[in-house]
């Protein structure tokens, strides 16, 4: 649940908004500028002025689409005007380019009147590969979209019509087959007569479906004919005056239920009346028309879809668009034909057939899922979607005659499925789901700091773990009631490290490990009351799972004591790190950046093994490099000395690892140039672990990346540590500090119950 403090600071923090626009090209030089402006820039000009259709070639057009919106209807915030609706634009932006790597241009446009809107988006043509509708008003949708489509070369699609169309659609097939029923005699019930009902039934009809075979409800009951007030998209469908007049009537005997209006129209009772194996689609958000609970209670045949994320078989339109624009762009399709859409849907249908991958699996908390009456349609964060949907729509296009140009498929298929879209959201998303099955206690030592509670408050509403809160209960009540926060209301524990009747008992647990380390009983009492002393003893007498620290400390100030107390885990020489860097939708692995100054080959090694097997268990292939400023022994210096022993040792130890170097940074990187430097090579891919001869080399690296290069850095995530143990920095966001309670109470998991499968 997303608190409105956390949204306005995610969206006004550092650049504002969700979205900036990167050249891609390079512009350092005066030789660059005059290529990409003057003089340089006449040639691509006139190529174009010859024939327009080099656009494609010279510009970004054949990767660009136009977001257009006038916000008079937005998501469930109804007419809220064009300026209001640009967060939203900019969130379909952000899917987009996350999905299937879309550029987008944003634009809202202060316009009702349907003919002068589609002048001023009719006029941008020649800006864009595509155009996506997003948030306009019934009827006026419809008749934007339809004469923007009949002036456009280019496709134009209204993705609150047919981007639920489609994937509803996609379900509908299958949970016919599922229920024996043919879509020809399928008799289905439709409550709402707005722009995505209307586009469902027409898409259903596309499908299978018999027109007269329909029953539309509106909020005045059954659309029949000659009933007053019925607009010409309504009237296509209105049944004989004589029969059902509410929604209870039309569902006696109905084969399948569409929802698209309010929640809570539909009861149990009128579930109970529909045929056999009934197909109930309630796609109100965020409440259903009938909750997915209340439906399979009184229909154990039923097939129940909804729009919600928590039940199965949601029907989510991200499922649609990104790839429909993909596969649309990659022909250059002058249009999204009727074609193209069935094609996406029966992709879509087919690939909840196939066997479902580890990676989804682990992405849904290790759930795993075949093909059913709780898996009708992909999940909406399976990567296979992308070379699925894809391929079909532009295989569709080339057949309907709308394409511009000829791909081979199968080729298009294989490269796209080279891609690497989403990887560090499905790794998060993974983390986070693995730690709401078993949510572990997970104690914060920082409790005092506003941002560390909105964090908490997240980490509640969400069910990733059971805060344990440490410090004076008033103080962190006060910074609750500011930030509006209900933390202490829904029963978060408070401990206060100096009222404690566990004080005593912890400070002498303290000294008998430290008493041969130069620790007095005086100085055990003391330390016990301080926050990171207190929850790390919480830890090992195992009142608590796991710790977060950090935000007030320096990291030796927070590391020494979880050393001192919790101690390494059995098998490990040494406590190391590793960042997750964000880039490009690639995910990399740095080490040492936090721990280790100046390792010793055994130390490296140790690290070597502690973070591929991090990595591993994240679902993740790890592919290493053991980094230097050498490439396979090309510089003798006992730096590389160094890491070539470490190399050798991580072999011996553990010779199923895929592991090489010493090698250079940018050979680790590109597969391609080392293949054609060193073929010999052992790495099959890029590598995505890095591992860093010394902790000033780490992180200057994942400093750079993030500063400059504009990766997300997740981290440090600590390891060899027995227990579960997080430290934050003092920058570290909101989102950060949930992502590491997740990643430690997922370890929390792991501790306790080995063999349960991993996240990912």
């Amino acid at each position: 649940m997303a608190r409105k403090e956390d949204a306005l600071e995610y969206h006004r923090r550092d650049r504002r908004g969700k979205i900036e626009v990167v050249t891609t090209k390079p512009l350092v030089t005066e030789i660059d500028l005059s290529l990409a402006y003057t003089p340089g820039v006449a040639e691509p000009c006139r190529e174009i002025a010859e024939n327009e259709d080099a656009s494609w070639d010279y510009t970004a057009r054949g990767n660009l689409v136009a977001v257009i919106s006038n916000g008079t209807a937005v998501l469930g915030l109804g007419d809220i005007g064009a300026a209001a609706g640009k967060p939203v634009m900019e969130g379909k932006a952000c899917l987009f380019k996350r999905f299937a790597d879309i550029d987008v241009f944003d634009l809202e446009v202060a316009e009702t009147d349907v003919d002068k809107f589609v002048d001023m988006v009719a006029a941008l043509e020649p800006t864009f590969g595509g155009i996506n509708l997003e948030d306009i008003a019934a009827p006026g949708c419809f008749e934007i979209e339809k004469k923007l489509r009949e002036r456009l070369s280019i496709p134009v699609f209204h993705d609150d019509q047919h981007g639920t169309a489609i994937i509803s659609g996609a379900a509908m097939l299958n949970a016919c087959e599922l229920a024996g029923k043919d879509p020809a005699d399928l008799k289905l019930v439709v409550s709402g007569a707005g722009a995505a009902a209307i586009a469902c039934v027409d898409f259903f009809i596309a499908l299978g479906l018999r027109k007269e075979h329909v029953c539309l409800v509106d909020s005045r009951g059954v659309v029949y004919q000659g009933r007053s007030g019925l607009n010409r998209h309504k009237e296509r469908f209105a049944v004989p005056e004589s029969g059902a007049r509410t929604l209870a009537d039309a569902l006696v005997g109905a084969d399948m239920f569409l929802g698209l209006s309010i929640g809570g129209l539909v009861s149990k009772a009128m579930v109970e009346t529909m045929a056999d194996r009934p197909i109930i689609f309630a796609l109100a958000n965020p409440d259903p028309e009938i909750s997915y609970p209340d439906a399979v209670s009184v229909r154990k045949d039923a097939l129940v879809a909804t729009g919600r994320s928590d039940y199965p078989n949601q029907v989510n339109n991200v499922l649609g668009f990104p790839f429909i624009f993909r596969g649309a762009l990659d022909v250059r399709a002058r249009a999204v034909s009727e074609a193209m859409k069935v094609a996406a849907a029966r992709a879509l249908a087919a690939l909840a057939h196939e066997p479902v991958p580890e990676t989804v699996a682990g992405a849904y908390g290790g759930k795993h899922f075949k093909f059913g009456p709780d898996y009708l349609i992909p999940k909406p964060f399976d990567p296979r979607v992308l070379w699925w949907v894809a391929p079909a729509v532009a295989g569709a296009a080339m057949d309907s005659g709308v394409a511009r140009r000829e791909i081979d498929i199968a080729a298009y298929r294989e490269r796209l499925s080279r891609r690497s879209v989403n990887a560090a959201d499905s790794i998060m998303r993974g983390v986070v789901r693995t730690a709401k099955r078993n949510p572990q206690r997970i104690v914060f030592t920082d409790a005092a700091v506003p941002k560390l509670l909105r964090a908490v408050q997240t980490v509640v509403d969400e069910g990733i773990a059971r805060p344990i809160l440490l410090g004076r209960h008033e103080d962190i009540a006060g910074h609750c009631r500011e930030a509006g926060l209900d933390l202490l209301a829904r029963g978060v524990e408070v401990v206060d490290p100096w009222q404690s009747d566990r004080h005593g008992e912890y400070a002498d647990r303290l000294w008998q490990l430290r008493q041969r380390k130069g620790m007095t009983v005086g100085q055990a009492r003391s330390l016990a009351h301080k926050t990171q002393y207190f929850g790390m003893m919480m830890v090992e007498m195992g009142e608590a799972d796991g710790l977060v620290s950090g935000l007030r400390f320096t990291y030796p100030d927070t590391i020494r004591p979880a050393l001192q107390i919790l101690g390494l885990r059995p098998g490990v020489k040494v406590a190391t790190s590793m960042y997750m860097l964000v880039s490009k939708n690639r995910v990399r692995f740095f080490s040492d950046a936090t721990i280790n100054i100046d390792p010793d080959a055994e130390t490296l090694a140790d690290t070597a093994v502690q973070v591929t097997d991090a990595v591993a268990s994240m679902g993740i292939l790890p592919r290493a490099a053991m980094v230097s400023f050498s490439n396979f022994g090309s510089v003798q210096h006992a730096e590389t000395t160094k890491v070539i022993q470490a190399l050798e040792l991580v072999r011996q130890a553990r010779p199923d690892l895929e592991i090489d170097g010493e090698m250079q940074a940018d050979y680790a990187l590109d597969k391609a140039k080392l293949d054609e430097a060193f073929p010999f090579a052992r790495l099959t891919q890029a590598a995505n672990v890095l591992i860093f001869s010394s902790l000033s080399a780490a992180n200057a690296a994942y400093k750079i990346l993030a500063s400059i290069g504009g990766a997300l850095a997740v981290g440090p995530i600590l390891l060899g540590i027995a227990k579960p143990v997080a430290l934050l920095q003092p920058q570290s966001s909101v989102a950060d500090i949930v992502n590491m309670t997740a990643f430690t109470a997922m370890t929390a998991q792991r501790q306790k119950a080995p063999t349960i499968e991993a996240a990912m």
